[in-house]
């Protein structure tokens, strides 16, 4: 009987390796690299590959990055140099490597010996963190290994690169893509079975390798088919895996018991769509419906609605939370910020009318009360708030992460809607969802502009989708234009002149800045850089600077800017600030005198991103709009254009034409559709960890499989796994796949996996 190796015992991977590497490249594999079992080194895949003999671009070299490349010696030289407080004169070996066209060079310090290894004409991998000395390109000590007939030239290379494809993996500076190459090959060579977690019956339909065959295709490669074929296999493995899990968590939410909550014919839902002063799109109308039927069941509701910026998703949650005030249930509406909290409790109130004033001076008896409760309401106001919620006279609070907290205790809860769900933490929505004491309630999860790990979840498939892609009748159309002042700097007096002329038609206008100023920033971006992924963090807290990278000067502040302003080109206008460090009765205030019309200039941080509603603003400047990602340009562009007038974005930078970041800008600025935008950033960001709390982009439980490219093989994927839960929902008959889907919930997946 053929030895099954066991791919998750890190006693295995040591036996294996014992000899291959030294204590300090173990130490790099575990800490580094996170390998510490087979399986953690068999999937370690293959960055790229190299044909051997064919070298590597060096022009696409970029600072900073950890690469290995394959290139030709050109010039070697050597010289002493003077070494600051050593007697002795040290020693610099300078070796020039060329790909025929670029050169890169690599730099020795007091290793006048290698001038013997490294001689002119031969070839070999060079590997480490390129660096820019002088105006020049360079790896210093790199590791490097030739490549050459004579093996008792170099004792380095072994047969770990024995084929004419060359995998290039992840490695760091204490362990090489050789070295890594060598453990993976001895590991191969004692691999005799190993358990597929994919079905026989279906890698045969989709004509996939096995396990076995798979790891050697992709790691031990005799051609390009090899690798294809390999990747084929992962990624549908991915997708799969993930596919059989959350077809499991939708088996187990249709087990969980909720209560039905279903609006009266002569309800309060009834009395508010006759009161609207609108007429519903077909849209609204059809997730209307699909909510009702939702809230109708007797399992909890876990539905995504997602529109563009105004397509009207608020009305459609009204209309859910009162279906279910109707039912004798109450609702909470969590919002990311406290601006956006008190701008729901305006527009709802506005709404309802009467309808939302029960029990008070010209209330409706039909209606029911709307609650604000936020970290900045005085004590009197907050102690009243806590009192009607859990009395139940409050069948719609709206509140910040105030509602989390502990003292917070609902009569009923049967609806939670998350507005702008990305900017909450999945402990967040546990906390609030929990709040329900016995079935768990029914959840609605809103978002403007899908940022990647929702496009993610969407097209996995774990959420039932509504989506309103028509706008309401009356929006103005936006242009969008990029203000590149790095090259043409007198166009920033331009973008004062069309402000004032928007001012001057009576119109208002938004100036965002990505960070407070004064050293004291609660709010602060972190800008994308050509490395990390566009990720735009509110902070709820905290003191930190806004930090830019060496290359750019320091993001504009607003209070500096609101100064230069007052002082400068709009010092005839009524300008004003709004931002996070304000104190709650001051935003609301300089919110509500926006809204009357009594500020003309409202410079202010991301706490405008989403859902202030002012339809008199037709302009928004966001200033150094390169620190700002694709979801969140697009989100604050959707602040003018709401009231019929023409919108004018404008998007400030000092990003030079070619970089990502000015290509990120363009893309905002050609189109105005904001699914397209979120695929642009998924493509750019990645997914994020699918399954777990990481949202960021900066990693992913993705290896092989990319969410947009795939999004076929996922479909497949999805089908198979479906019909294998509902046929073995224990997974008793797939051991390997049980064992791969148990794996999901380990370290911090766990959590997430348990309250989602």
């Amino acid at each position: 009987m053929a030895k099954v190796l066991p791919l998750k015992s890190k006693t295995t991977l040591g036996t294996h390796l014992a000899g291959v590497l030294s204590e300090g490249a173990a130490r790099g594999l575990r800490d580094r690299l996170d390998i510490e079992t087979v399986g953690d080194l068999l999937r370690h895949y293959p960055r790229r590959y190299v044909q051997r003999g064919e070298l590597t671009n060096l022009d696409d070299l970029r600072v900073g990055d950890e690469v290995t490349v394959m290139a030709e010696i050109a010039s070697v030289t050597g010289r002493p140099i003077k070494m600051k407080n050593r007697p002795r004169k040290g020693h610099i070996l300078e070796v020039v490597v060329t790909d025929g066209r670029g050169r890169l060079s690599l730099t020795f310090f007091n290793q006048a010996w290698r001038g013997h290894q490294l001689q002119v004409g031969l070839r070999g991998l060079f590997a480490g963190k390129v660096e820019a000395f002088r105006s020049k390109r360079q790896l210093t000590h790199p590791d490097f290994v030739l490549l050459t007939d004579d093996e008792d030239f170099d004792n380095n290379l072994t047969e770990a690169f024995a084929g004419q494809l060359m995998p290039i993996y992840p490695a760091t500076t204490q362990v090489a893509t050789w070295t890594i190459a060598r453990c993976v090959r001895r590991t191969l060579d004692a691999l005799e079975m190993v358990p597929d977690p994919i079905p026989a019956e279906i890698r045969e339909r989709h004509g996939l390798l096995g396990l076995r065959d798979a790891f050697f295709a992709l790691h031990r490669p005799a051609s390009q088919s090899d690798v294809t074929a390999a990747r084929k296999r992962f990624r549908f493995e991915e997708a799969f895996v993930l596919q059989v899990e959350l077809a499991r968590r939708r088996s187990a939410a249709r087990e969980l018991p909720a209560t039905p909550r279903v609006a009266r014919t002569d309800g309060v839902l009834a009395a508010f769509d006759g009161r609207l002063p609108f007429e519903l799109t077909a849209g609204q109308r059809a997730v209307g419906e699909a909510i009702e039927h939702d809230l109708a069941r007797d399992h909890p509701m876990q539905r995504l609605l997602q529109g563009e910026v105004g397509s009207g998703k608020t009305v459609c949650a009204v209309r859910a939370v009162l279906a279910v005030v109707d039912a004798g249930g109450q609702a909470a509406l969590l919002a990311p910020t406290e601006v956006l909290a008190q701008q729901h409790h305006r527009s709802i109130t506005q709404l309802l009318g009467p309808l939302a004033e029960r029990g008070l001076l010209g209330g409706s008896d039909q209606g029911t009360r709307v609650v604000l409760l936020t970290g900045g309401q005085s004590t009197a106001t907050r102690r009243k708030a806590l009192l009607d919620i859990a009395s139940g006279e409050a069948g719609l609070v709206i509140g910040t992460h105030a509602l989390l907290e502990d003292q917070v205790m609902f009569a009923d809860l049967g609806l939670v809607v998350i507005d702008e769900q990305h900017r909450f933490g999945v402990e967040q929505r546990a906390a609030l969802t929990e709040k329900a004491g016995g079935a768990p309630p029914h959840v609605l999860v809103m978002t403007a502009t899908p940022i990647p790990r929702t496009v993610a979840m969407t097209v996995f498939g774990d959420l039932e989708v509504s989506t309103l892609t028509e706008l309401p009748k009356g929006r103005g159309a936006i242009q969008t234009t990029v203000v590149p002042i790095a090259d043409k700097p007198s166009w920033l007096d331009r973008v004062w002149d069309r402000v004032r002329e928007e001012v001057a038609q009576r119109r208002q206008a938004y100036i965002v800045c990505p960070r407070i100023g004064d050293d004291g920033d609660e709010e602060e971006i972190v800008p994308p850089d050509g490395t990390s992924p566009p990720v735009l963090k509110l902070l709820q807290g905290g003191r930190s600077r806004t930090r830019a990278p060496s290359s750019r000067p320091e993001a504009e502040s607003l209070i500096d800017l609101a100064a230069s302003l007052r002082a400068g080109p709009l010092a005839d206008l009524r300008v004003e600030v709004l931002h996070g460090r304000l104190a709650s009765d001051a935003k609301d205030a300089v919110m509500r005198d926006f809204a009357a019309g009594e500020i003309d200039v409202l410079v202010a941080t991301t706490v405008i991103e989403v859902g202030v509603d002012v339809p008199n603003a037709s302009t928004m400047v966001v200033m150094d709009a390169d620190w700002f990602g694709v979801s969140q340009l697009h989100q604050l562009r959707g602040r003018v254009g709401r009231g019929g007038l023409p919108g004018l974005c404008l998007l400030v930078t000092n990003a030079e034409d070619g970089t990502p970041a000015r290509t990120r800008l363009d893309a905002v600025a050609s189109t105005s559709d904001g699914f397209e935008l979120s695929r642009l950033d998924l493509e750019q960001r990645r997914e994020g960890d699918v399954l777990g709390a990481d949202q960021s982009g900066r990693r992913s439980s993705l290896r092989m499989l990319a969410v947009i490219r795939d999004e076929s093989v996922i479909a497949d994927a999805r089908a198979d796994a479906t019909e294998v839960v509902a046929d073995d929902p224990q997974l008793r008959r797939v051991p390997a796949l049980q064992e791969a889907v148990r794996a999901l919930y380990e370290a911090d997946r766990a959590d997430y996996l348990e309250k989602t």
